[in-house]
């Protein structure tokens, strides 16, 4: 039987299974020939048996193994290299994509979690000087199952050491904002109760702040968490951290935080790298004090990870330190989070950066 047209696969005819709604998968096997609740069975293979071969679907009939191989593929993310920190809380695998580029994710363990941190795009539009990833440009977004199979790759290993997935941050590469349809796409399949099955509060979804994609997350009155990469409380300085800032400046950001906790009643987190002699300072605590005034949220302060290409340092453990304490006596929850991945250049793009790989003009 034929393909149906909406399932058409790529290059080479086939169709990225991970790709696929739900409803898109029934529409696969039914055109296959088989029953509909085969989905159902593929989805558990795919999603929570972590089955990277058609092999290992030992309950599906031969004959739709051997068709579905023929028709479509799981895996499309090859690991190129891994690198683990020396206290082995910390990995970062650089995987390569069909097509030849390459994207990063990263495996955090802490005492009661394991947590992934996922890419949504090969490369960044945003152009943040202080990023690798900003640094070599932007590329192309990922595709749903591009950004779904990060998660199967590192959920398979920690299966196979007795331990479980507990939670996403979609703070890698790229901003998921700006991929919005792949990347909302993703969630739903990692959030689905037949597929993934992870509770959407255990799901983050990280931006430089680009308001519609606050305000569409706001829409969808879903669980997931907001993070946003704040580093400054002023729009002169923010510009120079986060290009965005141009589009969006401070007032239009703020109203989206705060139209977003008003419709949700879900706390944001703000991320603040510190960065030595920028933003770090007694008066750089109390204005970023000021302008989350009365704003349900929570900061969390990063020492800024180092690349090459950047002259910029973080703050030191004792600004830090001074600048968590200014927050507090404003009234302002606030983590100081520590140092990881440091000896694996652990930073967004920088494994893929130490490589030379995929460093071409900026594209947008």
């Amino acid at each position: 039987m034929r393909i149906p047209d909406h399932l058409e696969g790529d290059a080479v005819g086939k169709v990225a299974l991970l790709d696929l709604t739900y409803p898109e998968l029934e529409d696969l096997v039914l055109s296959l020939g088989q029953p509909r609740y085969r989905a159902a069975q593929v989805a558990e293979w795919l999603y929570k048996h972590l089955a990277s071969d058609f092999k290992e679907m030992h309950n599906l009939p031969l004959a739709l193994r051997d068709r579905l191989a023929e028709v479509s593929e799981i895996a499309r993310l090859t690991p190129l290299e891994e690198v683990t920190s020396q206290d082995a809380l910390t990995r970062k695998v650089l995987f390569s994509l069909l097509d030849g580029h390459t994207i990063e994710s990263v495996l955090m363990h802490y005492k009661r979690r394991h947590t992934v941190c996922l890419s949504t795009q090969v490369g960044c539009p945003i152009g943040c000087p202080f990023c690798a990833t900003g640094q070599a440009g932007f590329e192309r977004d990922l595709s749903t199952g591009e950004i779904a199979e990060q998660v199967l790759y590192f959920a398979r290993e920690l299966q196979e050491a007795g331990q479980r997935l507990t939670n996403l941050v979609f703070m890698g590469m790229g901003e998921p904002f700006l991929n919005w349809e792949a990347t909302w796409k993703a969630v739903q399949a990692l959030t689905d109760p037949r597929r993934f099955g992870l509770g959407a509060r255990h799901i983050t979804l990280s931006t430089a702040g680009f308001v519609p994609g606050i305000e569409a997350l706001a829409q969808k009155k879903s669980q997931v968490g907001l993070a946003i990469s704040l580093h400054a409380a002023n729009d002169q300085l923010r510009q120079r951290l986060v290009p965005l800032n141009r589009r969006y400046p401070l007032g239009a950001l703020m109203k989206a935080c705060r139209d977003y906790v008003k419709s949700t009643g879900r706390r944001i987190t703000f991320e603040y790298a510190l960065i030595e002699g920028l933003n770090d300072s007694p008066s750089h605590a109390q204005g970023l004090a000021g302008l989350l005034s009365g704003l349900l949220c929570h900061v969390n302060l990063i020492p800024l990870n180092p690349t090459a290409e950047c002259a910029w340092r973080g703050s030191p453990k004792h600004m830090a330190l001074a600048f968590r304490r200014e927050l507090l006596k404003e009234g302002v929850p606030v983590t100081a989070r520590i140092d990881r991945g440091l000896d694996i250049r652990a930073g967004c793009g920088q494994l893929r950066s130490r490589r030379g790989i995929d460093f071409s003009p900026h594209k947008v």
